[in-house]
């Protein structure tokens, strides 16, 4: 499998980072992880002339040449970064990349709760017509207390998480697999279908 590892944030120092790098190198040998920051994109606005800005189409390019997407996000004031909904915004007015699009959401935290409310927000969106991405349903990987999560190779250093992380990745790998065929098969269906005239 081929991932597209989005860094919700436009932070220079962030434990959403340091996940999807260990996830990079952890699952090396189960499927390709590319990591792609955002903040060196533009925030969102209906551009006059339509041009879409060259890194919006680098990213949606990034996201439709993936097999699946993975969001890693904080959580400010219970919601997602405004940078991750401004991507989110881009993608929606312009290619719509996500739609159909397997996505798993990730999160870590300097508290307890490791960005609950704010995966919870990213599922919403990612849900929004215009969005229409495929969530894994009933996994959320929440990494609490992520300032002393890793140690200083860069390793998950929770037993516990790093077993929760180990079964998720593989659900979402298959999740993403049954997804390929599913929508192979609607394609399929779709081309085959006759129409009145035909018959």
């Amino acid at each position: 499998m081929k991932y597209l590892a989005i860094v919700g944030t436009n932070s220079d120092v962030s434990t959403n980072r340091m996940l999807l790098q260990f996830m990079q190198k952890h699952f090396s040998s189960e499927a390709e992880i590319e990591l792609y920051e955002i903040k060196d994109l533009p925030a969102f606005m209906e551009p006059e002339d339509s041009e879409v800005p060259e890194k919006v189409e680098e990213l949606s390019e990034k996201i439709l040449n993936a097999d699946g997407v993975i969001i890693a996000t904080p959580e400010y004031d219970h919601a997602i970064p405004a940078v991750l909904k401004s991507a989110l915004e881009w993608i929606s007015y312009t290619s719509q990349a996500l739609t159909d699009k397997p996505v798993l959401i990730v999160g870590a935290s300097h508290g307890t709760l490791g960005s609950s409310r704010a995966q919870a927000h990213l599922r919403q969106i990612l849900d929004s017509p215009e969005l229409a991405a495929r969530i894994m349903p009933s996994s959320e990987f929440l990494l609490g207390k992520s300032q002393a999560a890793f140690d200083n190779a860069g390793d998950l250093i929770y037993p516990d998480k790093l077993a929760e992380l180990d079964e998720i990745f593989r659900e979402f790998v298959l999740f993403t697999d049954i997804t390929m065929k599913l929508l192979a098969e609607k394609v399929q269906k779709k081309s085959a279908k006759k129409f009145t005239w035909q018959e």
